[in-house]
C-alpha cells in the first residue's frame, strides 16, 4: 500500500486533515508522525516525513532555506503559571505585568520575540523544552510564555493559563523540502490541498473527480419498430371492445 508521512510538532493536532484524507484517498496510508520541535527540519530534509505541520520560527541561525513553506494559520500566546501564582488571579495580561519574574522560556522556544521586549527575566539555565519549563512554572516559581495550543497540550489541574494581549503570534504551516515539487508529486499535492482547505472537487491531485456530463435521455422516434408494434396493439385493442357483444347490445353512440 502506498503511504504519505506527515509530522507534526507538538501541540498541532493533525486528526481533522487526517480524516478529509480518509474520505478522499482510503487506498493511501497516511502515518502521522511526531517531531520535536527542535528536529521538525532535520526530520524534512532527513527524509523521515514526506511534509510537516511546523512551528515556522524566524530564528535567523535556523533559517527556512531549502524549504517550501505554506502558511497555514497563527496562534495567540498565553502565559502558564502555577494555580496559587499571583499572575493567575488575571483575566489577561501584558508583557509589563511580567516584569521582574522568572520567565522560563525553553530553548527551543518557537516565539519570534523580535519587535517586542523579552517577558520578564531569563534564568542562567532554561529547560530544554516547553512541556519542562511548564513543569518548573507549575511548582509556583515563575511562569512560562507559550503558543496556546502548547498550553493546552500540557495543561494541568495546578496551572492556569491567562492570554497575552501583546505577545507575538505563532505561525503555523506545512513545509517540505524544495527539492520536491506538487506538480510532479500528486500525494503531497493532495496533502497541501487539504490542510488549504481546498475541496476535493478543486484539488489538483489525484483525488479530483472528473466532470461528467449529463446525456439527455433518448426520444421516443415513430421509426421505433417497437413503438409501431405497441401503436398497432393499441388500435387493434379499441376494435376488438367495439365489436363485442356487450357494444353491440347498446347500439350506436348518440352524438
Amino acid at each position: 500500500m502506498t503511504t504519505f508521512r506527515l509530522g507534526y510538532v507538538p501541540g498541532v493536532m493533525p486528526s481533522k486533515w487526517a480524516r478529509r484524507w480518509a474520505e478522499r484517498l482510503p487506498a493511501t496510508r497516511l502515518d502521522l508522525v511526531p517531531i520535536p520541535l527542535s528536529g521538525q527540519r532535520a526530520a524534512i530534509l532527513g527524509g523521515d516525513v514526506d511534509a510537516a505541520l511546523v512551528r515556522v520560527t524566524e530564528d535567523p541561525a535556523q533559517p527556512w532555506e531549502g524549504f517550501s513553506v505554506i502558511p497555514l494559520y497563527r496562534e495567540e500566546t498565553v502565559v502558564v503559571c502555577g494555580r496559587d501564582h499571583y499572575l493567575a488571579a488575571a483575566e489577561q495580561l501584558t508583557l509589563t505585568d511580567l516584569d521582574g519574574d522568572t520567565a522560563w522560556q525553553p530553548l527551543d522556544d518557537p516565539l519570534d520575540w523580535t519587535g517586542h521586549d523579552a517577558p520578564g527575566q531569563l534564568p542562567e539555565q532554561r529547560p530544554p523544552t516547553a512541556a519542562e519549563a511548564i513543569e518548573i512554572a507549575a511548582t509556583g516559581a515563575g511562569f512560562v510564555v507559550v503558543p496556546l495550543s502548547l498550553g493546552r497540550l500540557h495543561h494541568r489541574k495546578d496551572i492556569v493559563s491567562i492570554p497575552l494581549r501583546d505577545g507575538p503570534e505563532q505561525q503555523v504551516g506545512i513545509a517540505w523540502s524544495s527539492e520536491r515539487s506538487t506538480n510532479d508529486d500528486p500525494l503531497l499535492e493532495e496533502m497541501v490541498g487539504i490542510v488549504r482547505g481546498r475541496t476535493a472537487r478543486s484539488s489538483r491531485g489525484i483525488a479530483a473527480e472528473p466532470a461528467t456530463t449529463a446525456q439527455p435521455a433518448p426520444k421516443a422516434s415513430s421509426k421505433n419498430p417497437a413503438s409501431k408494434s405497441q401503436a398497432a396493439k393499441s388500435q387493434a385493442s379499441k376494435g376488438a371492445r367495439r365489436n363485442s357483444p356487450a357494444a353491440r347490445k347498446r347500439g350506436p353512440r348518440r352524438r
